[in-house]
């Protein structure tokens, strides 16, 4: 029973909590058109911080289905429920795509090693002192690129990432984006 109502509260609080934020979509961006900027403001990124910044980029560009350089309510919604409801896989998939930059379906070294350095800013500080984005990087290849190509694919990725709790915690990134969502999105006034 224990379980089970915490289960069923925290989906309630996720419920309320993707509600909250589209009323706040709805009052910042009546046109229903959300801009970058209009993003970063959402979520009280300051234009000093350049890692919070170019996080929210690739998270806003992940989301931006039609890549109009918008994201309407619909896609908003869905980055919401994605980030704050979604299963594994699905996040899972989530992540690959904002590690792959160029969209060509395959991670580079350079494409990780980018998004180690913002992340290592935002979340790796206090678990992964003393690793470079080099090393973290060449961890992430040793165990996950099954075929030494060079590239990590999404099966080799999704798989990776489910055999190996350091590098779920790595590669799953959303693993503490719902927190951070949270918690900058209350710094609304």
């Amino acid at each position: 029973m224990g379980q089970q109502s915490d289960n069923y509260l925290n989906e309630e609080v996720d419920v309320a909590q993707i509600q909250e934020m589209c009323v706040i979509f709805l009052r910042e961006c009546p046109s229903g058109a959300l801009h970058l900027h209009e993003f970063k403001r959402i979520f009280g990124v300051q234009s000093s911080s350049a890692e919070e910044s170019l996080f929210l980029e690739t998270i806003f560009r992940s989301f931006d289905t039609n890549q109009d350089n918008t994201l309407d309510f619909i896609e908003y919604v869905a980055a919401l429920n994605l980030i704050l409801r979604g299963n594994l896989e699905d996040r899972l998939k989530w992540s690959f795509k904002m590690y792959d930059r160029d969209g060509n379906g395959k991670l580079d070294r350079k494409e990780v090693k980018r998004l180690i350095r913002i992340l290592q800013k935002i979340k790796l500080q206090k678990s992964e002192v003393g690793l470079t984005p080099s090393q973290i990087c060449d961890r992430i290849f040793e165990l996950v690129d099954d075929n030494n190509d060079g590239e990590i694919t999404l099966g080799e990725f999704m798989e990776g990432a489910q055999k190996d709790e350091w590098l779920m915690d790595l590669l799953n990134l959303d693993a503490d984006t719902s927190g951070w969502v949270i918690q900058n999105c209350r710094k609304l006034p």
